[in-house]
């Protein structure tokens, strides 16, 4: 039988790459998403014993990395952000590139419980149930802030297509 160190780093390598693609998708800034990431793998470490006996250790961890970027939003919620790059990476030119970009601007501009809800759901798999689990909300407030998400996206870029 493992140790509970041993069964944490387990978890941490099989999830880690998933969690910061999340916490990246809802931040946008690649810096930003490794902090939230790691306090919220130091909670999780915490209340170790804690998440093994949830229905769902995944959905546990990912309560705290979004109750973390809720908590970094709260405390800089009248900073201005701008959602495009610094220039410190130049984009490929090629199609892919400039459409995944606008995705991400798209993305970036939904209200955070939309944006939470597109990223639990397409992105990262989870059923409705499970991301309502995640987001402590009801399964009809998940399909509600899908779908004006998916609206929004969808404006969005056809508004970027038009001016193409």
């Amino acid at each position: 039988m493992s140790s509970p160190e041993e069964e944490f780093r387990q978890f941490v390598a099989t999830r880690a790459a998933s969690l910061h693609r999340s916490a990246y998708l809802l931040c946008g800034d690649w810096h930003l998403a490794n902090d939230l990431v790691q306090e919220a793998l130091a909670k999780t470490y915490r209340y170790w014993a804690r998440v093994q006996r949830a229905d769902s250790p995944d959905a546990y961890v990912r309560r705290i990395l979004f109750n973390e970027a809720n908590r970094h939003w709260r405390r800089h919620r009248n900073t201005v952000v701008s959602n495009r790059r610094d220039g410190a990476v130049t984009p490929d030119a090629t199609d892919d590139v400039v459409r995944r970009d606008g995705l991400l601007q798209a993305l970036l501009a939904l209200p955070q419980r939309q944006r939470a809800t597109v990223v639990l759901r397409y992105l990262e798999g989870f059923s409705e149930r499970e991301t309502a689990t995640i987001l402590q909300c009801g399964e009809g407030t998940v399909k509600s802030q899908t779908s004006r998400a998916l609206a929004s996206l969808k404006t969005h870029l056809e508004r970027e297509e038009s001016r193409l």
